[in-house]
């Protein structure tokens, strides 16, 4: 599904320098190269406050222990997306609220947001899901209305632009309250082990999380909140550091990856390719398809052939045993359910060419083609 082992050949002078800078200086914790890359990540995506911590789904639970909310609060988001979206609201003691997703982008759909909104809904967890974003201008405008935050599920979408009404444009992860990010591995933006930050604007909130991720601490063995242990390691920064200058570089020979395969694949009954929104850029985490019918037959068949390819999700969140105390049923989010059936993620990285990708598409026509 990636092929990070010839990728880092390319890179290897440098991240290998960083690694041992970061031995010989011994800056192991917070070091100079976590501070580079918070500056510099900052930079590129143009806000205020990067800060980073040890993996994704730490960052989105401490977005949401900086809202200060009570137990029972609600935050809506999606069924059909990684479970951490959700994991740490049911950890929090908060109550996730479910809305499901619009049948080309996967995303949330905003037409179905306020008929979710109550009293306690304190935030909106939006998810750009395969690195698409989601209708931003229309969620925020939304949240405004009804004075609830927005904590933007960035894990995918790192290097994506939304483009408002009015020509602007920005990066996802800028435009909510707060926002989170995963770095791990097979990211876009992928680290060599596990790492995470929080972007926002907002001062006081960057105050808060910087507090939070430090075990609740401002000054040393003073504590004023309660907090966890999270930090990005200076080894993990010095990689992410010499990736983060070629993000735009594999954001777009991913895009390149995936207007060959749609070039191969668009015209195949019952096959259908990612559907791009209008007012956003495809960074493609994933290059996910949607199989009419047979689509675990197809994986296996890819399989066979010795070509990867992935289900997500194959289980929306509502329909999962850990997640059925909150009284959702099977019928409940539709869509959700209907592409959890039909979804297949084919190979998606930056070292694909284009003989790897035609192999990969005449793999899916002998199937299509080939009777049951």
């Amino acid at each position: 599904m990636v092929d990070l082992s010839t990728q880092y050949q390319q890179i290897k002078q440098e991240v290998d320098a960083g690694i041992q800078e970061v031995i010989d200086t011994t800056q192991f914790i917070n070091g100079t190269a976590t501070k580079t890359f918070a500056t510099a990540l900052s930079n590129y995506l143009n806000v205020k406050h990067v800060i980073p911590c040890a993996n994704g789904t730490d960052a989105l639970q401490i977005a949401l222990m900086a809202l200060d909310l009570q137990e029972g609060d609600e935050i809506i988001t999606i069924p059909f997306t990684f479970v951490a979206t959700v994991e740490v609201v049911a950890l929090l003691k908060l109550v996730p609220v479910f809305v499901d997703v619009d049948p080309d982008t996967f995303n949330i759909d905003v037409n179905a947001i306020e008929a979710k909104i109550t009293p306690r809904t304190k935030a909106i967890i939006p998810v750009h899901l395969f690195g698409q974003s989601a209708d931003m201008e229309k969620i925020m405008a939304i949240a405004a209305k009804h004075n609830i935050v927005v904590i933007e599920d960035n894990a995918q979408a790192i290097g994506c632009d939304y483009t408002f009404s009015d020509g602007t444009t920005k990066k996802t992860g800028t435009i909510g309250h707060i926002a989170t990010t995963s770095f791990y591995p097979t990211k876009n933006l992928g680290a060599y082990g596990d790492g995470g930050a929080l972007f926002t604007n907002d001062d006081e909130l960057a105050k808060k999380v910087r507090i939070i991720c430090d075990h609740g601490s401002a000054k040393k063995y003073y504590y004023d909140s309660i907090g966890v242990n999270s930090r990005l390691d200076s080894m993990q920064a010095a990689i992410l550091n010499a990736k983060l200058k070629r993000l735009d570089t594999y954001n777009d020979k991913r895009q390149q990856a995936a207007a060959l395969y749609d070039a191969q694949l668009a015209n195949i009954p019952g096959i259908q390719i990612p559907v791009r929104a209008q007012n956003a850029t495809h960074v493609f985490h994933q290059y996910t398809i949607r199989v009419a019918e047979n689509r675990d037959a197809l994986k296996e068949h890819l399989g066979a052939l010795g070509i990867p390819a992935m289900i997500y999700y194959p289980v929306p969140l509502h329909m999962s045993d850990a997640y059925t105390s909150y009284g959702y049923a099977a019928g409940d989010f539709p869509v959700s359910e209907k592409i959890a059936h039909e979804v297949l993620s084919l190979p998606m990285h930056t070292e694909l060419d284009e003989e790897q990708i035609q192999f990969i598409c005449q793999a899916i026509k002998s199937f299509i083609t080939v009777p049951a």
